[in-house]
């Protein structure tokens, strides 16, 4: 079913949302990009003559009521983005009366979900060595079930637009949907926008295709690379593991971040590259500092001859010019990681210079798709959200989404 075709009048919707937004020490909220991210779908529920109730969870309270988590804290965050009086239920498993309460055009925000451990379905206080543990898993299993079939009750439909917690098994992400029939489950806007995007930058390419693969590890993102080598022309690795490809190939890093255990990792992905004919885009100088913090002397240094005292910690000046060429001549760009420590102004430079070839790039129609955390934050903190053409709400979602895994939170309701 789609949110489009749906008419929410006179039904009870829950929705699953995405609200676990920042907040500072006095518990007010920092930035509320998720909460207004959400706003398409929950006001479709409103106008429609329908009576919403969302659900989310905030931090890893794991399993135990967390004051300084509480979802009471972004009430009024919420009513004023949404333009009702936003009701709460401090207890979501026992929200009966709430509900019951609620009317059409009336909007009901359930306590963090993640107060019960039956929202992530995992035994708590119990080592996975223990010989008892995989019967308290399944255990667990079965009250995840009677949790989100309780979830479920207090609706007539349920619409999943958390695309940051797809990725999750979790009973209010891909338990609950069993308890609704296909004409009554969806996905919302939000969700809907998160898939296609990843769509069109893996299946639907316009060429050249550019991706930027960033962050410190070649580790987490090797099946990520592994998977894009099938499909782009062109491939800019760069961040914290630009210095294992360095070292895989005989060069003296310094004191650079390495994973000693993936050389042979990092050669075989050159390899690859080559037999299949991608341009493999590694960074040939790099801003180094003899300390990391953002008042550390510099200096710029070809990558394969970094002295010992000294860190790699942002790509050079030539490595920001290949990098700003492969991007500014793509028609599909896909942006995930850093090029370094773009929290320290000094050493920013790197990726503001590839959040800018992608702003001109899309100016010019490309199709440009931003995902995961740390590139959200570089490109947001030079640009606006307008300047690309997608910028995903879902880090480790976004991420085994390209890495071509199946999202739990996606897949039943595709099926359905």
């Amino acid at each position: 079913m789609k949110i489009e075709d749906f008419n929410f009048a006179g039904k009870k919707a829950i929705v699953r949302v995405d609200f676990n937004v920042p907040l500072d020490e006095n518990g007010n909220v920092t930035d509320d990009t998720r909460i207004r991210g959400a706003l398409p779908t929950l006001k479709k529920v409103l106008s429609d003559g329908g009576a919403l109730i969302m659900m989310s969870h905030m931090g890893k309270p794991k399993g135990k009521v967390n004051p300084k988590l509480s979802l009471s804290q972004i009430v009024k965050n919420v009513s004023d983005a949404l333009g009702v009086d936003v009701k709460f239920a401090s207890d979501c498993a026992n929200a009966d009366k709430e509900v019951a309460e609620l009317k059409a055009g009336e909007a009901l925000l359930l306590e963090n979900l993640r107060f019960y451990a039956e929202e992530e379905g995992k035994p708590v206080g119990i080592d996975k060595e223990d010989p008892a543990y995989a019967q308290a898993k399944e255990e667990m299993k079965k009250k995840q079930k009677d949790f989100a079939k309780k979830l479920a009750s207090y609706a007539d439909c349920y619409v999943m637009d958390a695309f940051g917690t797809a990725h999750r098994k979790h009973a209010s992400t891909a338990v609950i949907d069993e308890f609704f029939d296909k004409d009554h489950k969806m996905l919302g806007y939000l969700m809907e926008k998160e898939v296609d995007a990843v769509h069109k930058v893996l299946s639907d390419i316009k060429r050249p295709f550019t991706a930027i693969m960033g962050g410190s590890k070649v580790s987490t993102k090797i099946g990520i690379i592994e998977n894009l080598l099938d499909k782009v022309d062109n491939l800019i690795l760069c961040g914290g593991m630009t210095y294992t490809f360095s070292k895989a190939q005989g060069g003296k890093i310094g004191k650079s971040i390495c994973e000693d255990d993936k050389l042979d990792v990092a050669l075989d992905v050159m390899k690859k590259a080559k037999e299949k004919g991608v341009n493999l885009v590694l960074a040939t100088d790099c801003l180094a500092g003899d300390d990391f913090s953002n008042n550390a002397n510099t200096q710029v240094c070809d990558v394969k001859n970094i002295p010992d005292a000294w860190e790699g910690m942002d790509a050079g000046p030539e490595a920001r010019k290949a990098f700003a060429e492969a991007i500014k001549a793509a028609k599909t760009i896909l942006w995930n990681g850093p090029a370094g420590v773009f929290e320290f102004d000094t050493f920013a430079g790197g990726s503001k210079a590839i959040a800018e070839a992608i702003a001109e790039a899309t100016a010019n129609g490309a199709f440009s798709l931003i995902g995961g955390g740390d590139s959200v934050s570089a490109a947001k903190k030079f640009f606006k959200a307008e300047d690309f053409t997608h910028v995903s709400t879902g880090g480790g979602a976004s991420l085994e989404f390209i890495e071509g895994k199946v999202l739990p939170g996606v897949a039943a309701l595709d099926e359905a």
